[in-house]
């Protein structure tokens, strides 16, 4: 038996093969990355020494592996990953284990949870039957390509063009806050260059050095933003709306063209003026005065005050990415060291602080410039965390010895995202999720919630069509039409429309599949698992929750757990009892499944007596235990 998970664990950790030689990168370079984090921490040592703090011990092999999964790939290990690992013997398997993960759909799927909530995206929008889904499908993508953050940034903040389009599909960071432009830019502020600006909206910052004219001429550079050509469809769409007769079907088809295709666009580039607001209360500038874009810190840009620029959200992302020294590049470092070490350098992380002033200039200097010199590669930054000895410390109960940053005298207890906890029952349940397939782009045509045109034509096509008129005449003319195809469609034959539905259906999961967070609905429903231990409503920048309630408790004792786990006997998690015989090898698997480590011997004394007074029963009521343990719920 032994043997055998010896063979599987060799298989697994090596089946994604070695890194390239032939690729010049220093983060395809293993000796680089070992490097990098000996280099980490040897900053660490220094801190330790300065402080007069003894080096923590590093932790075992089985908090080790749950430290690990949960971190990079927010699930627990499955039963037969978790035997391979406790029982390879290999001085290298810590590196293998990392090597493995950061290679997985797992660290993918963790990631776009992780943007999702940063960038707030969600499905649909409030007030409009438009959708976030190419946006939602775009930044999946770019988390599984591992697309560079100094490039994602750029594609976000520079964005324009089709909605539908793959390769513009970006402007979704910007239509999804339709008519909110300035807490769009708070926003863009506050992730990117971890600058709090939303109260120079209506006032100078009173806590901070950021003026209300300040605040307003870096609008001016993403000011003008209107979908591409929706004037052509303007007086079309009035008489629509105007016209209670024909505002059955029609005013159905019009809507489709006028939200789902217009409302999701973005033409121009940012005009790079504004006019103040009509309470402009300053000396400076007079209510309703136009002033031109120009940055409040960094290497400074600005527009010409003398014409309408149009470029000025291209000139705002290089401003963001290469003229705001620093900053940029130290603000995500830290983000992906809260990520994988637990607490920032500095917290909160969305507010920067400057090295020099941090707990530790010497090593978020050292960090900062280990992301430039990575491309921005926040994989392979968080893989060189992750090979650290100081990700390898054990558990510190005790607060930090630093205010406002991390002592990294061990890693803090901290209870588990609901997302984590989530994908961890759903592995427990169905084994690892991550063989599921990924939910795909629904990029069909819905007229009144109903597919039509089913493999004739889809979204991306119609947008493009649309998107390429140019007078309101060829607006009307093209809507005759497809108000035509449509019509026909819905009265075609429902045989035909079951044929080409099937030919081309895509993949989307309700909030009962037993998938990974990342594929269901976004935000989760009011009454699911996950929001009610605190996923994010994805209304503001990183809005989840890790706090306690009486809710949580009882969900856990009467709702999912109890449900796909405790009662459930398909559950995964009883397959690693298939062929064990005795009472003390199916308890110390069931350990392993759910808590990643083997009991104790007075655990095991405790559940021997349990499972002989109880039988079938007794199991499940070890199971539960488990399950509802604050060991199970917390990340060591």
């Amino acid at each position: 038996m032994k043997r055998y998970f010896t063979l599987t664990a060799v298989a697994m950790i090596t089946s994604f093969g070695g890194l390239s030689a032939q690729s010049p990168k220093p983060q395809d370079d293993p000796k680089f990355l070992k490097k990098s984090a000996l280099e980490i921490d040897q900053h660490i040592a220094a801190f330790y020494r300065s402080k007069k703090l003894d080096v923590p011990k590093v932790t075992d092999d089985a908090t080790f592996l749950r430290r690990a999964f949960l971190v990079s790939v927010g699930r627990i290990p499955t039963a037969e990953e978790a035997l391979a690992f406790l029982e390879i013997e290999d001085p290298t398997k810590y590196e293998s284990l990392v090597d493995y993960l950061l290679k997985s759909k797992g660290f993918s799927s963790h990631m776009t949870n992780w943007a999702f909530d940063l960038l707030r995206v969600t499905d649909g929008r409030v007030g409009t039957s438009a959708t976030n889904e190419p946006y939602r499908q775009w930044v999946r993508d770019a988390m599984t390509n591992n697309m560079p953050w100094n490039e994602f940034t750029s594609h976000l903040i520079a964005s324009s063009g089709d909605g539908w389009d793959p390769n513009t599909a970006a402007v979704g960071y910007y239509t999804r806050d339709r008519g909110m432009p300035l807490d769009n830019l708070s926003n863009t502020m506050r992730v990117f260059l971890g600058t709090r600006m939303e109260c120079a909206q209506c006032h100078d910052d009173p806590f901070g050095t950021t003026e209300r004219h300040d605040f307003y001429q870096l609008a001016a550079f993403t000011h003008g933003q209107t979908p591409v050509g929706q004037e052509n469809m303007q007086p079309l769409w009035n008489e629509l709306q105007n016209d209670q007769v024909t505002r059955g079907e029609s005013y159905r088809v019009a809507q489709v063209l006028w939200d789902k295709v217009y409302g999701m666009s973005m033409g121009g580039g940012g005009t790079g003026q504004i006019a103040l607001p009509t309470d402009y209360q300053y000396n400076d500038a007079k209510p309703g005065e136009m002033i031109s874009a120009r940055t409040p810190f960094g290497k400074p840009v600005r527009i010409s005050e003398k014409k309408t620029n149009p470029d000025g959200r291209a000139k705002l992302a290089d401003w963001i990415v290469a003229k705001t020294g620093d900053q940029f590049s130290t603000v995500i470092a830290n983000r992906m060291w809260k990520r994988v070490m637990g607490k920032g350098v500095y917290e909160p992380v969305d507010e920067f602080m400057p090295a020099a002033k941090s707990n530790y200039p010497d090593l978020m200097t050292y960090l900062g410039e280990l992301m430039i010199n990575l491309d921005y590669d926040l994989r392979a930054f968080q893989q060189i965390l992750l090979l650290t000895r100081t990700f390898q410390f054990a558990t510190n109960p005790n607060p930090s010895s630093l205010e406002g940053g991390d002592d990294f005298h061990g890693r803090k207890i901290e209870r588990l995202s609901s997302e984590q906890i989530w994908d961890s029952l759903i592995t427990l349940a169905a084994g690892d999720p991550d063989k599921q397939p990924i939910r795909s782009l629904d990029d069909r045509i819905y007229v009144a919630n109903k597919p039509v045109l089913v493999g004739k034509k889809t979204m991306t096509q119609l947008s493009k069509e649309v998107l390429a008129l140019k007078s309101e005449q060829e607006v009307r003319t093209y809507f005759s039409k497809f108000a035509s195809e449509v019509k026909n469609s819905f009265a075609s034959a429902s045989s035909e429309n079951s044929m080409m539905m099937s030919m081309n259906e895509t993949r989307s999961y309700d909030k009962n599949a037993k998938v990974r967070a990342s594929e269901l609905p976004s935000p989760a429903p009011r009454e699911h698992f996950l929001y009610l231990f605190g996923s994010s409503e994805r209304e503001v920048v990183d809005a989840s929750s890790r706090e306690p309630n009486v809710g949580q408790v009882l969900s856990l004792m009467n709702g999912f757990v109890q449900r796909e786990l405790v009662n459930h006997p398909s559950a995964h998690l009883y397959k690693t009892l298939d062929g064990v015989t005795t009472d003390n090898e199916k308890i110390r698997r069931l350990y392993i499944a759910i808590l990643n480590r083997p009991p104790t011997d007075r655990e095991m004394s405790w559940m021997l007596d349990e499972a002989k007074k109880q039988g079938a029963a007794g199991y499940r009521n070890i199971v539960s235990a488990l399950v509802m343990s604050s060991e199970f719920l917390f990340l060591q």
